[in-house]
């Protein structure tokens, strides 16, 4: 019986955690890293059919059902919260997953406890060094290792990035956003948006009384929106009461500001390296692929390395497999978003005449298994 190979995954949100399971579910040896030694609590989660079906095959699919908030219409308005279109997405996901709003906590806490192996919290890399027979890892806490495959899954700004290819920085997309979770004081039931000039402000669903609201803005650079530039209700004071009201509590005063990157270089590995998730390819969140592309890497990574073969060739299969789908995502992603930043008169006629179609021909793909 051959042994199976040693694997370290580096970085342990939902990519991390979500590879390591999958991985020793295959029967690989696994050890998983994080540099922090608390996991910020994150804000919410709008988790698309192709993402529940990935994270049900990863055992959390029971979890999804208790803890999150079925999703069966997306509502998409004007900023005065005229409706645009509704798109019944239980027939667009149908026979694929029901799709759920959710707290990134709780998804994350889910993914820990099916971990069948510990997290080494508060440790990260020092040092690495790949040869033909393996890779030698440092870590910062004193302690070194050797493994067959090193797995980046240490985000957007990922550290082992910076070894399989120093060129490949995250890149700025157009956006700054805002996010946070708050009473759901509007009683708003399903995914909605308000789309405005250069401008968007998203709810879902994601508890009991739990609202996750997300709010970005166009702007050709970062610099330009800083939080402390103006408040964030100023900014959307032209918005429908129900945005306004959402922006006036203090949930809202505290909202985490990011800017929106996007990585788009297709190397992903070395001999023994690979990266996963937003390490990988990162992208704008307008069509929620983040946890699904996630969580589909986690599971064909690990059936990969679970086939006889030479490694690299694993490897390099992965790779190519993964970076068709991702690239789709990304292709999509980009044009929706050119669509959202078309001159709202114009936008708008476009999501009344042609909103399903626009989601079907988006979405057809990622039905299919990965």
């Amino acid at each position: 019986m051959p042994i199976p190979l040693t694997v370290l995954v580096v970085g342990a949100g939902v990519a991390g955690l979500a590879a390591a399971g999958a991985m020793d579910r295959h029967g690989l040896s696994v050890d998983i890293v994080e540099r922090r030694t608390q996991h910020p609590a994150g804000a919410g989660l709008f988790l698309p059919g192709n993402a529940v079906r990935a994270l049900t095959e990863l055992g959390a699919g029971s979890a999804l059902s208790t803890n999150g908030i079925p999703i069966h219409i997306q509502r998409i308005q004007d900023d005065q919260g005229r409706t645009l279109a509704e798109i019944d997405i239980d027939r667009l996901w149908q026979g694929v997953g029901q799709p759920v709003g959710i707290t990134y906590d709780r998804l994350r806490a889910t993914l820990v406890e099916n971990l069948r192996v510990p997290v080494r919290t508060g440790v990260t890399v020092r040092a690495l060094t790949e040869s033909e027979s393996g890779v030698d890892v440092e870590f910062s806490d004193g302690s070194s290792g050797r493994y067959d495959v090193v797995v980046g899954a240490d985000g957007v700004h990922s550290e082992l990035r910076r070894v399989v290819n120093p060129r490949a920085e995250a890149r700025y997309a157009g956006q700054v956003c805002w996010r946070f979770v708050t009473c759901n004081r509007a009683n708003i039931d399903d995914w909605t948006v308000w789309l405005g000039r250069g401008a968007t402000f998203l709810t879902v669903p994601v508890g009991k009384d739990r609202l996750y609201c997300y709010a970005d803005l166009s702007t050709s650079a970062a610099a330009t929106a800083t939080p402390a530039e103006s408040p964030l209700a100023e900014r959307f004071s032209n918005f429908d009461s129900r945005v306004r009201d959402l922006l006036a509590g203090p949930d809202a005063a505290a909202a985490h500001f990011s800017p929106i990157e996007e990585v788009t270089d297709p190397t992903w590995r070395t001999r023994r390296i690979i990266l996963i998730g937003d390490a990988a390819h990162a992208s704008s969140p307008n069509m929620a692929q983040g946890v699904a592309m996630a969580a589909e890497d986690a599971l064909v990574l690990a059936e990969s390395l679970s086939r006889t073969g030479e490694l690299e060739h694993l490897l390099e299969r992965y790779r190519l497999r993964r970076l068709a789908r991702t690239r789709w995502v990304r292709a999509r992603t980009q044009r929706r978003d050119s669509t959202r930043s078309m001159a709202p008169i114009v936008r708008n006629a476009v999501l009344r005449l042609a909103a399903p179609r626009i989601y079907e021909r988006d979405y057809a793909r990622l039905r299919a298994l990965p």
